[in-house]
């Protein structure tokens, strides 16, 4: 193939993106496979045209950068890459390699490659002294604290050398993965995108609580340093790892190319039974004096290869399309598929994300789609190779597991339920109506609902005010005084008023604000729930598609039921905004820095006590920039554009007059 100079600096620049993404931020852009094929690409420019190689090239160096965030470890023994391979043939050509090489007898180890975040950990005098992040190989991350929360790992050693340096991988395992997105959905957050970046970003965390939430594992496959004892073997000092208490990784000693490739084959067809996900098999030269004798290159060892499992795809007939509803309203398709295995486990649906995927592709039950793991990890259907249905799949009028009608997203593909008692959000729903902005139900946290929940004692956010202090106290882990306080917390949060009861039904675009300003507006629910969507939209800050997302919910039969529920348990449908004067009417005030004698929602709450408004974004519009100390770039919008700029000092004797 002709390459130029042009293509080859191109090719540079794409993967040195892709690195900062992958390795510095924990968000790669592409999957691991299609990044390698690039990176195999360049390699082969660079053998064509070595003069072009340039100091920068990610062939030329290791991992991503060192994060000042984190104190920088110097590695003492380098933590290196290893070359990949993509068939057996190039497993083979490693193997021949290093019989020319090595003319003693000698034999490999072979592994799976556990898709993770490597780090080095010391131990001094069989204690955990330090850890640190692979970094750019020569200099890392000090991740100490943060090691100390990952599960499995020893924090004292059993006959261990006075110090000693492993190597291993931190991975979030799949149990783990699951359970923290399922419960980030309960808190709608958005859900951790795989477990390899989950484990990377969270060991970077700067708070080890934050870390530890993350229920990380590792797994230990290499001693770097080791004083005062000698290994003769990979294989030795493996089983000396497990002795002294370390997770290991599973091994298999190997003495030709054919036990090569079949412990590859063999690993690759067993991945479902490991608990983190693998992304290749690794294999090794086993004698530590033959490794020392052979070296490495710039950026890799001469005794290593790590084989890559491209990415499975086969053709499947679609059997039926099924709507799931999430726990934030979502309905997502989901394709069922005719059995096939893929990437070692057997494969009955693939998801087809949204209507404008399935629209695309054009797919329906009946037709013959090819399906592949994204990532190793979920199955989706790529394109249709055979159209045997007549036109697309189209989503349902109604939700499937409500009945209520539902909306496409004015900014996006999604399509959700509109029912305020769906089942399939009702975990969500509770969080969120008791949550902070909401009713503030102190004791009500996203763990007790669950249990309540399970307990089958609440389905409704407004069954909440039906509770009974002996049901609660029955419940896992509550007990008569814990029922007692989240009974009385429930009871006090029946005054909260209308603002905060707007924001806990959960309407579409209705949050804390938008709801404060309903509040101002309307005197009681009752006057709201008349309000057309004409009336509604000429109030300052509600548009037309807010507006008509009020109205819609309060024409649903399910938001009525709650309503019903909720006059009858007592809860206040009157607003308790508190006008001191209106002063600050149609004024509106951005904060920019640190404020002294103000919390910032403190500052707000004045503004609006007051009768004018806070953004979050200077405009031509703004009244006022209320700066404080170390103030953004907010203040310099605000000099452009000629708003006028006040102290803390300034801002206090507006609301001392």
């Amino acid at each position: 193939m002709e390459y130029t100079i042009e293509a080859y600096n191109q090719l540079v620049e794409k993967l040195l993106a892709l690195s900062v993404a992958y390795y510095d931020n924990d968000a790669p852009l592409v999957s691991d496979f299609e990044y390698d094929r690039m990176n195999n690409e360049l390699k082969r420019m660079e053998a064509e045209h070595p003069d072009w190689i340039r100091p920068d090239s990610p062939t030329q160096h290791v991992g991503g950068h060192v994060s000042e965030a984190f104190a920088p470890v110097e590695h003492e023994v380098p933590l290196e890459s290893l070359q990949d391979v993509f068939s057996f043939e190039e497993v083979a050509g490693f193997v021949e390699k290093m019989d020319a090489s090595v003319p003693e007898p000698h034999d490999y180890v072979t592994e799976p490659k556990i898709d993770g975040l490597s780090v080095a950990v010391e131990y001094r005098n069989g204690v955990l002294y330090r850890g640190a992040t692979r970094g750019n190989g020569a200099v890392g991350e000090d991740v100490t604290e943060n090691l100390r929360t990952v599960r499995n790992l020893p924090k004292t050693l059993h006959d261990a050398p006075s110090r000693i340096i492993v190597r291993g991988e931190v991975y979030m395992s799949h149990d783990s993965f699951n359970t923290i997105n399922a419960q980030r959905e309960v808190e709608s957050l958005p859900p951790l995108a795989n477990p390899r970046n989950a484990a990377a970003g969270s060991l970077r965390q700067q708070d080890p609580a934050v870390c530890a939430e993350r229920m990380l594992d590792i797994i230990c496959f290499n001693i770097q340093l080791a004083e005062g004892v000698t290994y003769e073997t990979h294989y030795e000092t493996l089983e000396a790892m497990a002795a002294m208490g370390f997770p290991v990784v599973a091994h298999t000693l190997c003495r030709t190319p054919q036990e090569c490739t079949d412990t590859i084959t063999a690993i690759g067809e067993g991945r479902e039974n490991y608990p983190f996900d693998i992304d290749g098999a690794v294999v090794k030269l086993n004698s530590l004096a033959q490794r020392t004798a052979l070296g490495s290159t710039a950026k890799y060892p001469r005794w290593a290869v790590a084989y890559k499992y491209p990415p499975e795809k086969k053709p499947s007939r679609v059997t039926d399309i099924l709507i799931q509803v999430g726990r934030t309203g979502v309905l997502t398709p989901k394709a069922v598929i005719e059995p096939i295995r893929l990437a070692g486990t057997t494969v009955t649906n693939a998801t087809l994300h949204n209507q404008d995927f399935i629209e695309k592709m054009g797919v329906n039950v009946g037709d013959t789609v090819l399906v592949q793991k994204a990532g190793e990890i979920i199955p989706e259907v790529l394109e249709v190779v055979k159209k045997d249905s007549k036109g697309c799949f189209r989503f349902p009028a109604t939700c499937p597991a409500c009945g209520a009608p539902v909306v496409r997203d004015e900014d996006g593909a999604a399509i959700r339920c509109t029912g305020a008692e769906c089942p399939a959000q009702r975990l969500r729903n509770i969080v969120h109506f008791a949550s902070k902005d909401a009713m503030d139900i102190d004791g009500l946290g996203p763990a007790v609902v669950e249990a309540l929940d399970k307990a089958e004692l609440i389905r409704t956010p407004a069954e909440l005010y039906y509770l009974e202090p002996q049901s609660v106290a029955a419940v896992e882990r509550m007990g008569k005084k814990s029922a007692e306080n989240l009974i009385a917390n429930i009871a006090d949060s029946k005054t909260r008023g209308l603002a905060r009861l707007l924001c806990a039904f959960g309407i579409r675009q209705v949050g804390s604000k938008a709801a404060k300003v309903l509040a101002r507006h309307f005197a009681t629910l009752d006057e709201l729930m008349t309000a057309s969507e004409e009336e509604l939209t000429n109030i300052d800050d509600v548009g037309p598609v807010t507006a008509r997302y009020i109205v819609q919910w309060f024409e649903s039969s399910q938001s009525q039921h709650q309503i019903r529920l909720l006059r009858e348990a007592g809860v206040s449908f009157a607003s308790v905004e508190e006008l001191v004067d209106d002063r600050f009417a149609g004024k509106t005030f951005v904060l920019t820095g640190a404020l002294e004698r103000f919390t910032r929602s403190e500052a707000e709450a004045i503004i609006e006590r007051f009768g004018g408004k806070a953004s979050g974004s200077v405009s031509k519009k703004t009244s006022y920039v209320l700066a404080g100390a170390d103030p953004g770039s907010k203040l310099t919008k605000a000099q452009t554009l000629g708003v006028p700029v006040i102290s803390e000092e300034e801002f206090l004797k507006l609301i001392e007059e």
